[in-house]
């Protein structure tokens, strides 16, 4: 078997919380990531599910070293990049971009399209002046942009535009990972499925490998070949995107499942909804055992006991909950 492209050794991010007039008496612990373990081959489309506040965003910044872990390795092609200096962090860069969920804000509302788009390819030596206005117009051509707006502002442009923008930034790089991060959310729906239509165009001509943050499992569904779930800082499942949809082997990816609508009035009216009780523990006091535990319509008391490991259970399919063999079946709704 081939290395994985990216590799993630039980991963930890936590911040610090902090008191005091000059704020340095620390009382606590934030655990947004908190001991997440995970492979990613080269070309592979991995999305990454979850409520808000479970550790998605943290992940994906923790991956680029825009954040540094508390403890764990990440490994790109085998290479530690948590090891790495300031300097050879820089040079590595170009090979992880990102794509952020509010493209106005990633944007310089001062910098013209090409200004804006040619920068990282200057930063980063991988274009001469003379010849940055061709590669730039080549990039929003492969975006679906006309290189006669090189002169406009991103004001000028609609929120669907400014992100195809940001990812013809993110490819000027020439990145071997991009990252992201809820890219559609603040579209419309017609505006989003051309946005996945144009990334997965992009992936299967660039041979790109895409982790992509979301917390619509159906756009996940449409654009993944697999699925990881998480729930406050740890992966609770992950496998195949339609094993995931079809056969859920976690009781929280189940209630996620549930909580779609079905477009069929007497089928929506028919099914049941799993109603999770209480509301999500703080990342500052996580549970012990199992951090869905306590809203857990399956648990017992072994399940406070230990933090279950993320097995397979199904071939290619983990879960991280004991009592997987003993869930009833599950009717898939969608």
């Amino acid at each position: 078997m081939t290395a994985p492209l990216l590799e993630l050794r039980d991963v930890k991010t936590h911040f610090p919380v902090r008191k005091g007039l000059l704020f340095d008496r620390q009382v606590g612990l934030v655990k947004a990531v908190d001991g997440v373990t995970l492979e990613v081959p080269a070309g592979e489309i991995l999305g990454v599910v979850g409520e808000s506040g479970c550790g998605k965003s943290t992940l994906a910044r923790t991956i680029l070293q825009l954040v540094k872990p508390s403890e764990g390795q990440i490994l790109y092609n085998g290479r530690d990049v948590t090891a790495l200096k300031r300097e050879q962090l820089r040079r590595f860069r170009p090979r992880l971009q990102m794509i952020f969920q509010d493209p106005y804000s990633s944007l310089n509302p001062r910098m013209t399209v090409l200004d804006a788009i040619a920068e990282p390819m200057l930063a980063h030596g991988l274009a001469r002046r003379g010849e940055v206005r061709q590669r730039v117009e080549a990039l929003m051509e492969q975006v679906g942009l006309s290189p006669k707006h090189l002169y406009k502002y991103p004001h000028e442009f609609s929120g669907g535009q400014r992100q195809r923008l940001a990812i013809a930034r993110a490819l000027g790089l020439e990145p071997e990972l991009l990252i992201a991060d809820e890219p559609v959310s603040a579209l419309d729906v017609s505006v989003q499925a051309q946005i996945l239509n144009l990334l997965t165009r992009l992936c299967r001509e660039r041979n790109l490998t895409l982790i992509f943050i979301a917390h619509d499992l159906g756009v996940v569904r449409y654009l993944a070949d697999r699925i990881a779930v998480m729930y406050l800082g740890h992966i609770v499942e992950l496998g195949e995107g339609e094993r995931i949809f079809t056969n859920p082997l976690h009781p929280y990816t189940r209630a996620l499942l549930s909580a779609i609508p079905v477009p069929d009035p007497e089928k929506e009216h028919a099914r049941r909804r799993i109603l999770l009780g209480g509301e999500p523990p703080s990342p500052m006091n996580p549970p012990r055992g199992c951090a869905f535990h306590p809203r857990c319509p399956h648990a017992t008391a072994a399940c406070a006991g230990e933090v279950p490991p993320l097995d397979e259970h199904r071939e290619s399919h983990r879960a991280a909950c004991i009592r997987v063999e003993d869930l009833p079946p599950f009717t898939p709704g969608v």
